[in-house]
């Protein structure tokens, strides 16, 4: 067994030790070598790298939940557009092909008035309606026709979005044959009230 030697005294010392056991002196140290003493195999030790699988799906994941409420907020914005630009309810009358008879009658000079009409808005719907563009705005409310006037049952009757909302389909109640419109609170109160 090879050892190293104390420069002061010149004794052989046993490798390990920090001071020679003779002076007392320090022993100067030797870089070591990068074969082990011991013998035998000799194992490395693995360095461990982030999983690259792992952060892939978890980057995947953040894109697409990102995409979805992108896409859940542009959904959104359109909606809001749809309420605010919905107007005055219009039913388009059906287009019918004129018949070849009508077009031989009026090509003779004979005049026959149109059976039909065109439809008439039905205040129920206009109702419905107006409960759904409510809701889309977060003012939950009840709307209901009776006899010629409507009643918009809400707790947010003193909201400052309600009147908007209603004067987008005012006239469309009008044109369905209703005379007055009025926001009741839950509790019954009338918090006001319009003609229509």
């Amino acid at each position: 067994m090879s050892g190293a030697v104390c420069p002061a005294c010149g004794v052989a010392v046993v490798p390990g030790y920090v001071k020679c056991p003779k002076c007392h002196r320090p022993l100067p140290r030797f870089a070591r070598n990068s074969i082990s003493p011991v013998g035998g195999t000799v194992v490395t030790e693995k360095t461990r790298s982030w999983p690259i699988i792992a952060i892939v799906i978890g980057v995947v994941v953040v894109v697409f939940i990102g995409w979805q409420v992108k896409k859940a907020f542009e959904d959104y914005r359109t909606n809001v557009h749809h309420v605010r630009d919905a107007g005055v309810l219009t039913v388009e009358p059906p287009t019918a092909p004129v018949p070849d008879s009508l077009n031989e009658s009026l090509a003779a000079g004979q005049t026959q008035t149109p059976a039909s009409a065109a439809p008439k808005l039905h205040a129920e719907d206009v109702a419905k309606t107006l409960e759904h563009n409510l809701k889309n705005q977060r003012l939950w409310s009840t709307v209901t026709v009776t006899g010629d006037h409507v009643d918009v049952r809400s707790a947010s009757c003193a909201d400052g979005a309600m009147k908007p909302a209603i004067e987008i389909v005012a006239a469309s109640f009008h044109a369905a044959g209703l005379t007055k419109l009025r926001c009741v609170e839950q509790s019954g109160g009338v918090v006001f009230s319009r003609d229509l």
